[in-house]
């Protein structure tokens, strides 16, 4: 599958299930904006059938190489992010997985037992980052047990393989001169942000400055009922030039730490 067509499909899966998503888009193009997108997010389990080494194949055949890694130990997760080779305006791709063997053996035991209930062989397909959940998230009890001890882990549960997030280029915009009065207008046009760590995660010195929404709810069917479970969100990127003169590439974890949570269904209930 070539960049484009990859990239058309992760936004089509996204939107979907994140109607803020296309609501935003439309209000800054409305704006006047031509939006372009800094990075997209994809999550995963650090399973060998699963993990950054499977999902990433169909981006490093589409021209994407390997750039910075990143560690957030409170949340037990690993990432690296992807920029393409040829082509500067591609987004980036940012991968992170769960990292298992630090988490208890019940939430081991369930995304195996998870993981063994698929046919093997959707592994081996190509386009598994565009799959969703390849096995059968039914129940809401093995929902909110995985929520007990990690969010991530929930959320792939009822998600699976897909973007978890799409991230316009602040500095492409026209109308905004920073993140905070961009964030400003969201607010005033009636999107929640998240404030966890403050509304503008990073700062100038760091080259990096981000924002989020808060994640969409969406109606999951469970076999206990419909719930409504925090789905994707939608992110904003602002760089900043490096002592060469070139805007800063790479993520900082402290930041993206923090916006990990937009999807916590704990930022949702105090909102």
């Amino acid at each position: 599958m070539n960049k484009d067509l990859l990239l058309s499909k992760l936004w089509e899966q996204y939107k979907s299930i994140t109607p803020s998503a296309k609501k935003i888009h439309a209000l800054l193009e409305q704006n006047g904006e031509k939006i372009e997108n800094d990075h997209i997010a994809i999550r995963t389990y650090n399973d060998v059938r699963v993990n950054i080494a499977v999902l990433e194949k169909p981006f490093v055949k589409a021209g994407y190489v390997a750039q910075g890694e990143y560690f957030f130990e409170s949340k037990k997760l690993y990432a690296k992010h992807y920029e393409h080779a040829t082509d500067s305006t591609a987004p980036r791709i940012f991968i992170s997985e769960l990292e298992l063997e630090k988490c208890s053996e019940r939430l081991q035991d369930s995304v195996k037992a998870l993981l063994d209930s698929c046919d093997q062989n959707i592994f081996e397909n190509e386009d598994l980052v565009l799959s969703g959940t390849v096995w059968n998230p039914n129940s809401y009890a093995d929902y909110s047990s995985l929520l007990e001890e990690s969010e991530y882990a929930a959320w792939m549960y009822v998600y699976g393989f897909r973007a978890n997030h799409f991230t316009i280029n602040v500095n492409a915009l026209t109308n905004f001169n920073d993140l905070e009065e961009l964030n400003a207008y969201l607010k005033e046009n009636n999107w929640k942000m998240n404030a966890s760590g403050g509304e503008i995660k990073g700062t100038p010195e760091q080259l990096l400055e981000q924002s989020s929404t808060l994640a969409d709810l969406y109606a999951v069917s469970f076999d206990e009922g419909v719930k409504y479970i925090p789905s994707c969100y939608y992110e904003f990127a602002l760089r900043y030039p490096m002592s060469n003169g070139e805007l800063y590439q790479g993520f900082v974890a402290a930041s993206a730490d923090k916006i990990f949570e937009s999807t916590d269904v704990k930022l949702q209930r105090m909102n």
